[in-house]
């Protein structure tokens, strides 16, 4: 068995703001039948450290950046975990990564750089009389572990991946904080992680890490560019031969309409009926003659909601109706408040688990017109439960999604919607097109059955990261 240590500062379903915490969480069990043995190192937040139960102190660091730290192995939820026990970084209320202002804790920086710290102490010196042979990053929060095996001169003698799950959040700190995060002042330089007079510990990772992967095989395109590079698409562009694009999968028994206990089951998309009516009495929705979308989405730019608040008329003007489930901007928090004056239109800020089951079970079609999506959970979602997608033409999106065009639903194989450009204009005409298509119930029935039939879960992007740890350390 390969032995891989995953890092990450999420996973569900111990502690989640996004889909990065669904991907850690389920690659573990995705990857055992590769011949993968897969550890999860986390931070102790409080809800981690609940969960954990009976645990073994494994690991001692006296002064972890300011205080007293150890690490914790045990398991819950059937993940074999090292916790990171530094309550003077971690037992906090509250956000994993927000303070009670709704603004970053301030040490932040410090905080995942001790995630990295740890795990690279594990990497070069083995926990317990057990040692990886890969580390896998996620992200910003564990992108320091190779510039720290590197100052432990160990970086030879492990393999290190790192996942970009979203460029957009770099990991920035001021250079002033080089001594505190135990950061070679040398390094500081354009050709190593100096970002534009800052300290960038995603430029570090994507520089250091023997491996990058990202989500999807046209979000790692689009990361050489400069519309979706976010500064490092120079960066990304240099190491473009160590990077692969893998898509994300889905939990196929957590999501599985067939034994969902959050709603009515169904095999075929006929039994989404029931759920629909359910879902309309629910959100105080009446009857009407168009399709019912759903939007089970964060509230930001990112996700292109502005431009569904500005394309509703397409949709509500045909008999359509949206029920939407999120939050995140107070605008538009505010502003979906006010659309839900519209009888056709429900609205609920927060977020429940169990709700978003309903949604998606209950729904027709599930909008996700983002701006850009590295790779995109929701969409999934929906074709695993027949509820057609309509997306912009990005990222994961384009990967996932067989757009219903002549050729498409000629050759019976369309399994949604795709627009472009990510524009008012672009998405009304695929609202249009979603009304049509669903007032033609032979087409409709068509797409519906197509979805369902996609391989949605995790049985080939586990066999391609199993393949990458092979071939990295063939490389070693």
């Amino acid at each position: 068995m390969t032995q891989v240590l995953s890092i990450a500062s999420e996973c569900a379903p111990l502690v989640k703001t996004g889909g990065l915490a669904d991907v850690v969480g389920a690659l573990p069990s995705a990857l055992a039948g590769q011949g993968v043995a897969m550890r999860v190192l986390l931070p102790g937040y409080p809800a981690v450290m609940a969960a954990m139960g009976k645990a073994k102190p494994v690991l001692e660091e006296p002064d972890l950046f300011g205080g007293p730290a150890r690490v914790l192995a045990g398991a819950a939820h059937g993940l074999d975990l090292l916790v990171l026990d530094a309550p003077h970084l971690f037992d906090r209320a509250g956000s994993i990564y927000l303070g009670p202002d709704g603004k970053d804790w301030p040490d932040n920086p410090e905080r995942f750089a001790a995630l990295s710290w740890i795990a690279a102490r594990i990497g070069a010196g083995g926990v317990d009389g057990w040692a990886p042979a890969v580390l896998h990053c996620h992200d910003w929060q564990a992108a320091l572990v190779p510039e720290y095996l590197h100052a432990m001169g160990a970086s030879g003698r492990i393999g290190t991946v790192l996942t970009i799950h979203n460029i957009a959040f770099h990991g920035l700190a001021d250079p002033a904080r080089l001594k505190s995060l135990r950061l070679n002042p040398h390094r500081y330089t354009r050709e190593g992680f100096e970002f534009w007079g800052r300290i960038s510990a995603l430029k570090a990772g994507l520089l250091g890490a023997d491996r990058l992967t990202t989500v999807s095989p046209t979000y790692a395109a689009e990361l050489m560019t400069d519309a979706f590079g976010m500064g490092l698409d120079g960066v990304m562009r240099l190491r473009q031969g160590a990077l692969s694009g893998i898509l994300n999968g889905i939990d196929a028994q957590a999501w599985n309409p067939a034994t969902d206990p959050a709603i009515t089951p169904y095999k075929t998309a006929r039994g989404k009926a029931a759920n629909k009516a359910a879902l309309r009495a629910e959100m105080g929705l009446p009857e009407a003659e168009g399709p019912l979308c759903v939007v089970v989405s964060r509230l930001t730019e990112q996700k292109g909601l502005d431009l569904l608040l500005r394309a509703l008329p397409a949709l509500l003007d045909r008999g359509g109706q949206l029920a939407l489930l999120g939050s995140g901007d107070a605008a538009l928090e505010t502003a979906f408040r006010s659309a839900a004056g519209n009888a056709n239109v429900a609205v609920r800020i927060g977020y429940d688990e169990a709700l978003s089951h309903r949604m998606i079970a209950g729904g027709d079609a599930i909008l996700v017109p983002s701006r850009f999506e590295p790779c995109g959970l929701t969409q999934l979602y929906g074709l695993r439960y027949g509820t057609i997608p309509v997306v912009a033409l990005t990222g994961g999106l384009a990967d996932t999604v067989i757009n219903a065009s002549h050729a498409a639903m000629s050759a019976r194989v369309a399994t949604g919607i795709q627009f472009s450009p990510v524009t008012v204009e672009a998405l009304s005409a695929a609202l249009i097109r979603l009304c049509a298509l669903y007032a033609n119930p032979a087409d409709w029935a068509m797409l519906q059955r197509n979805a369902m039939r996609q391989e949605v879960g995790w049985g080939a992007s586990a066999a391609a990261y199993a393949a990458l740890y092979q071939d990295l350390l063939a490389s070693k």
